[in-house]
C-alpha cells in the first residue's frame, strides 16, 4: 500500500508543470559569452575591431595553441582612461553610443559593450594601457566582468595590450571541440589578412608565440593592390582587376562599391571573398552566391574567384544589430544592390575575357622552384607529417571534370561561324532561377500541384541524379544521343527524353510564375488544329476528312476559348476572345521552342486534356508543354553527311530519248544542284539546337532535373565504355 502511495505521489509530481526560476547571473553571462565568443578567431576579431576604433596605426597579434592558451593583441591607439578601468569589462559598457537612436548613424565597429565582458566569463583577461600625457601605464586583471585587484602602475608603451589566457577553461565541451590548434590559427590568420587589405593605413602582424617570423606582416600603404600583394602573395595580385559601381538614385538604392576581382587566369579550389560594408568585416551569403553564379556562367574554368569588395552606404540604410557576433548586417534595398553589383561584375568579366595571360613554366623544376614564399605556402598548406598521398591507378584516372569547358568534342572539329550564336549569353536565366529558388513558397496553393511535385521528388533515381549533376558534356553522337563522361564511364544520353522531363518538371515548379514569349503575329487556333489534323491524315485531300477536321477544330477552339483564363493564369498561354494564340510561357530562359511544333501542341491541349479532374488536367498540360519544348531534332533534315541529298533541286522532266542517252550510274550531288538558302536555314537550326543543348539544357539539368526511376530502364542512359575495361583491352594488345 505504501509503495502504491509513493508511486501515485511521484506521478502527481511529474504531472505538475515545471517551476520557472531565475537563472543566476553567472550562468546567464556564461551562456551569453559562449554566443558572442564562439571560437578564438571571434575573440581576435572583437579585439582588433576595438583597436581600430581606438584609431590605431599598428596592431600586433600573438597566438599560442590556436588561441586557447593565449591571445595577445597590442595596439598604439588612444588607450583607456584610468577612471574607466573599473567598468571596462562590465556588460553593456561602451564609449561608442549612449542612446538607441545612435545606432542609426553608428560608424564605430563596436557598440554593444559585450565582447570584453564575455571574454572575462570564459577566460582570464589582463589589460595594460596608457593614454597620451601619462608618465606610466596601468595593468589590471578581470574575471567575471569585474576587476580582480586595483589597477597597478607599470611601464607601458603607447596604446593598449589585452591578453586573453586559457580561453574556454570553464567550458569543457567547447574546449574539446577546438583541439585542432592549426585550424584555429589559420582562421585567425585569415581574419587578420582580411583586415590588413582593407585598412591600408594600419600595419598588421600576426605570429605564433615564440616564432621569430610573422605569418601576416603588412605595412601601411596607399595602394590596395600592394596591400593584397603583401598579404595574399604575388600569384593572387597579378590576376586581379579593379571593379567599381555607384548608384545615387534615392528611389532605388544609394551605395558606392569598389574592389578587386580575379580574372580568368586565377585558379583556386575554393572561393575567397573579403567583404566590408561601411568598414565592417561581414558575410553576405546572397551576394556571394550571386557572384559565384556570375563566375560559373562567365568563366567556368575560374569559377572559384578571389573577390575583395568595399561597399559604402548611408549609415541609416544599414542595420548592424542583427547578429550576436556582428558577422552579418541587414541592408535597405539589398536585392537591388546585389543585382546591380552582379551586373557590373558580369560586364567587367566579359570585357576582360577577350584576352588571357599565360605564365611561363619551366619544363623541369629546379630546387629553387620548389621554394615558395610564406604568403603562398600559407594558402596552400602541405599535407600533415606522416600522411601519404594516395596514388590513383592509371586505369581509374578521370581526365575531365564537369566544371571544365575544355575538351568538348566540337573543339576538335573545324570551327564555323554561326552568326547569332557568337553573341554573349546573359545571366537572365540563372538570375530568375535563383529568385525562384529563394522564394519557393511563391507558387499557386494547389494540393494537386504539390502532389505532382512530390511524385517527382519521390521517384528520383539517385544514381542517374549523380551522373546528371557531375557529368561532362562531350558532344552530340547523332541527332538524338549526346556523349557524356561521368567518372571513368562514357554514356549515351537521349537528349529528347531528358529535355522533355526537364521541361515537365520546370512547368510544375514555375507554375503560375512564367515570363512570356510574345508571338509577333497571333496564330488562329482553328487553323493550327486543322494543320495538325491534316499532317496526321493518310488521305488529307478526302472531303469527308476535311469536314470532320473542321468540326474537330471548331469544337476544340471553342473549348480552349472557354478555358483561356485558366491556362493563361497558370501556364501563361494566352488565347484571345477571337481564338488567336498570342503568348507562350518561358520555361527555360535563353531557349525558344521549335515553332513548327505549335500545331501539334495546340491539338494536344484541345483533344487530350481532361478538364474535369484537376490533377490530371495539370499533369497533361504540363506534359504537353514538356513535349512541345523538348529539344527534338529540327524538322529540316541535318544537311551534314548523307542529309545533303534532301536539298537537291528538282530537275525538270526529260523525255525517254534524253534519259537513255545519259550516262547510267549513281547521281552525284554537285554544288549547283543544292538549295543553298534551305541548307543555310537547316544549318542554322541544327547549330542552334546543339548550342542550346550544351549551354542551356545541360547546365539547367545539373541545377533542376530530378531524373525519374523509369530512365534507368528506358534507354535514356546507355553506358557505352568504361576506362577500366578499355585499359584491360589495351593491356592485351
Amino acid at each position: 500500500m505504501e509503495m502504491e502511495m509513493e508511486i501515485e505521489a511521484e506521478v502527481q509530481v511529474r504531472m505538475e508543470p515545471p517551476k520557472i526560476h531565475r537563472l543566476d547571473d553567472s550562468v546567464v553571462n556564461r551562456i551569453a559569452a559562449g554566443e558572442v565568443i564562439q571560437r578564438p578567431a571571434s575573440a581576435v576579431k572583437e579585439l582588433v575591431e576595438n583597436s581600430l576604433d581606438a584609431r590605431s596605426s599598428s596592431i600586433n597579434v600573438v597566438v599560442k595553441d590556436g588561441g586557447l592558451k593565449l591571445i595577445q593583441v597590442s595596439d598604439d591607439g588612444h588607450g583607456i582612461r584610468y577612471e574607466d578601468l573599473p567598468i571596462l569589462c562590465e556588460r553593456h559598457t561602451t564609449s561608442k553610443l549612449s542612446t538607441f537612436e545612435d545606432l542609426q548613424s553608428i560608424k564605430s565597429m563596436g557598440f554593444r559593450g559585450e565582447a570584453l565582458a564575455s571574454m572575462t566569463y570564459v577566460a582570464h583577461v589582463t589589460v595594460t594601457t596608457i593614454t597620451k600625457g601619462q608618465l606610466h601605464g596601468y595593468r589590471v586583471s578581470y574575471k567575471d566582468g569585474v576587476m580582480e585587484h586595483e589597477p597597478k602602475a607599470c611601464a607601458a608603451v603607447k596604446g593598449t595590450q589585452i591578453m586573453v589566457e586559457n580561453l574556454f577553461y570553464n567550458m569543457t565541451a567547447r574546449r574539446k571541440t577546438l583541439q585542432n590548434s592549426a585550424d584555429d590559427y589559420s582562421k585567425i590568420v585569415d581574419v587578420l589578412s582580411r583586415f590588413a587589405i582593407h585598412h591600408m593605413n594600419v600595419s598588421f602582424s600576426c605570429r605564433k608565440h615564440g616564432a621569430a617570423r610573422a605569418d601576416v606582416n603588412s605595412v601601411a600603404t596607399i595602394s590596395r593592390i600592394d596591400a593584397i600583394r603583401s598579404v595574399y602573395g604575388v600569384s593572387v595580385a597579378r590576376c586581379l582587376m579593379k571593379v567599381e559601381a555607384v548608384d545615387k538614385d534615392p528611389s532605388s538604392s544609394v551605395f558606392q562599391m569598389e574592389g578587386f576581382i580575379s580574372n580568368s587566369n586565377y585558379a583556386a579550389k575554393k572561393i575567397t571573398m573579403v567583404l566590408f560594408i561601411n568598414d565592417r568585416l561581414v558575410d553576405c551569403t546572397a551576394l556571394k552566391r550571386a557572384l559565384e553564379i556570375v563566375y560559373a556562367a562567365t568563366l567556368p574554368k575560374a569559377s572559384k574567384p578571389f573577390i575583395y569588395m568595399a561597399i559604402i552606404l548611408p549609415p541609416e540604410h544599414v542595420d548592424v544589430n542583427v547578429h550576436p557576433t556582428k558577422r552579418e548586417v541587414s541592408l535597405l534595398n539589398q536585392e537591388i544592390i546585389i543585382e546591380k553589383i552582379q551586373s557590373v561584375v558580369e560586364s567587367r568579366l566579359r570585357s576582360s575575357n577577350e584576352t588571357q595571360t599565360f605564365q611561363e613554366q619551366a619544363v623541369e623544376p629546379t630546387p629553387s622552384c620548389q621554394m615558395v614564399s610564406s604568403k603562398d605556402s600559407n594558402r596552400n598548406p602541405s599535407p600533415p607529417a606522416g600522411s601519404k598521398l594516395q596514388k590513383v591507378p592509371v586505369h581509374k584516372m578521370v581526365r575531365t571534370d564537369s566544371s571544365d569547358p575544355a575538351g568538348r568534342l566540337h573543339v576538335y572539329l573545324q570551327p564555323e561561324s554561326w552568326g547569332h550564336l557568337e553573341r554573349n549569353s546573359s545571366l537572365t536565366a540563372i538570375r530568375s532561377s535563383v529568385r525562384q529558388r529563394r522564394n519557393p513558397k511563391e507558387t499557386a496553393d494547389l494540393t494537386s500541384l504539390q502532389e505532382l511535385i512530390d511524385e517527382v521528388d519521390r521517384n528520383c533515381h539517385s544514381g542517374i541524379l549523380d551522373i546528371v549533376r557531375h557529368c561532362t558534356y562531350i558532344g552530340m553522337a547523332d541527332d538524338v544521343f549526346a556523349l557524356l563522361q561521368h567518372d571513368t564511364h562514357l554514356y549515351l544520353a537521349n537528349v529528347v527524353n531528358l529535355s522533355k522531363e526537364l521541361m515537365y518538371q520546370q512547368v510544375l515548379r514555375r507554375f503560375a510564375h512564367f515570363n512570356a514569349i510574345q508571338i509577333s503575329e497571333p496564330a488562329p487556333v482553328k487553323e493550327l488544329i486543322m494543320l495538325a489534323l491534316k499532317e496526321g491524315n493518310l488521305d488529307p485531300e478526302c472531303s469527308e476528312n476535311v469536314e470532320l477536321n473542321e468540326k474537330i477544330a471548331e469544337m476544340n477552339t471553342e473549348l480552349l476559348k472557354q478555358k483561356a483564363d485558366m491556362i493563361e493564369e497558370y501556364f501563361c498561354i494566352h488565347i484571345d476572345k477571337d481564338g488567336n494564340l498570342s503568348r507562350l510561357p518561358v520555361i527555360l530562359d535563353q531557349y525558344t521552342p521549335d515553332m513548327d511544333r505549335v500545331p501539334e501542341f495546340v491539338l494536344c491541349l484541345g483533344n487530350d486534356v481532361d478538364w474535369e479532374e484537376e490533377k490530371k488536367c495539370l499533369q497533361v498540360i504540363s506534359a504537353a508543354l514538356g513535349n512541345f519544348y523538348a529539344m527534338h531534332p529540327p524538322m529540316l533534315p541535318n544537311p551534314s553527311g548523307d542529309g545533303l541529298q534532301f536539298y537537291q533541286k528538282r530537275k525538270p522532266f526529260r523525255n525517254p530519248e534524253e534519259s537513255l542517252s545519259c550516262t547510267t550510274g549513281d547521281d552525284v550531288v554537285t554544288e549547283n544542284d543544292i538549295e543553298h538558302e534551305l541548307v543555310a536555314e537547316a544549318e542554322t537550326a541544327w547549330a542552334q539546337r546543339e548550342w542550346s543543348i550544351q549551354h542551356v539544357l545541360f547546365p539547367s539539368m545539373r541545377l533542376f532535373l530530378k531524373p525519374p526511376n523509369s530512365m534507368a530502364t528506358s534507354g535514356t542512359f546507355v553506358r557505352v565504355a568504361s576506362l577500366e575495361k578499355l585499359y584491360r583491352i589495351f593491356e592485351r594488345c
